[in-house]
């Protein structure tokens, strides 16, 4: 079984549905939607590359169906060392997402696992949401009855948000807080800083508390020398 534990500690506060920015992602973050909040809703299976806001969206799930008093379990499978018996274990949920679903591909195990508990959650009425880089007839999964479950789920390419797209949502998440970011202090920080967009607001956090600490404006000789402070310290 898989432990239950206290909302406050398994969803990061930013990984909610108000907080994931769609670009054209907009069908899919509905859908999503509608099956944390909604009995009998579709399956859904998103796809789509590192970054492209898969983890987050399970999460807001999850976080979403909790608030409404529905059970929830979250299973990021690329973490778990014996997947396949994470998945036999699993039980009494409203929800189940499931992440990362290519490392359980080749694991005939775990593939049986998985197909066991698909037609269990079917039976139980307990809803499923899955996430993977690839579709299920690109995952490299051995068991064609598992891929062909996978593929009866409603299907989403999620597409990470383009450079416009970051750059307006940074600037429009700095404004909130009373930041002005101006175009030169983005265009040094997109040439050097990793462009995705957790870690971007992520360090729109440090910047926050940094420049009211020192009072001072968001500049790119500020903004050098923070970023310089964070890579020279441990951790």
């Amino acid at each position: 079984m898989i432990p239950q534990l206290p909302l406050a500690l398994r969803w990061p506060r930013r990984q909610r549905f108000e907080h994931f920015h769609p670009g054209t992602n907009a069908a899919a973050l509905g859908a999503v939607q509608a099956l944390a909040r909604e009995t009998g809703a579709p399956w859904v299976y998103l796809h789509g590359p590192a970054g492209s806001g898969k983890s987050h969206l399970l999460m807001a799930a999850c976080q979403a169906a909790g608030e409404l008093g529905r059970t929830v379990q979250y299973l990021p499978l690329a973490k778990l060392v014996d997947r396949a018996m994470a998945l036999r274990g699993v039980a009494g949920s409203d929800l189940l997402a499931l992440d990362d679903l290519g490392a359980i591909a080749g694991d005939g195990e775990a593939e049986h696992a998985l197909f066991d508990l698909y037609n269990r959650a079917k039976a139980e009425g307990t809803a499923l949401l899955f996430a993977a880089e690839a579709t299920p007839l690109q995952l490299g999964l051995g068991l064609p009855d598992l891929r062909s479950r996978l593929g009866a789920c409603t299907q989403f390419a999620l597409k990470p948000l383009d450079d416009a797209e970051r750059r307006d949502v940074l600037k429009h998440q700095a404004a909130a807080r009373g930041i002005e970011l101006d175009d030169t202090v983005l265009d040094w920080l997109f040439a050097r800083y990793a462009r995705d967009l957790g870690a971007l607001l992520d360090l729109l956090d440090r910047l926050d508390q940094a420049s009211l600490a020192a009072q001072r404006r968001i500049t790119v000789p500020f903004l050098r020398g923070l970023l310089r402070e964070m890579d020279a310290s441990p951790g």
